[in-house]
């Protein structure tokens, strides 16, 4: 019998080892899927963490493009 973990048990372990970790901190954030020959990576609906500003921040208010001064 092998002693080795799979990466999920590995990253669970790392993710809820901190003192204050909880559960949550190990959910999934990321789905990847393959069609075609090409991987695609979406982050999930329900992420506690979202790349990205968050809400609330002005950045993430308005989709306006950089101009140069």
């Amino acid at each position: 019998m092998s002693d080795e973990k799979s990466f999920e048990e590995n990253r669970h372990d790392q993710l809820t080892s901190a003192p204050k970790a909880t559960e949550a901190d190990a959910a999934p954030r990321f789905d990847v899927s393959e069609h075609d020959g090409v991987t695609r990576i979406d982050v999930r609906d329900d992420a506690a963490v979202r790349p990205g500003p968050g809400q609330g921040d002005p950045a993430a208010e308005k989709d306006e493009p950089i101009t140069e001064q």
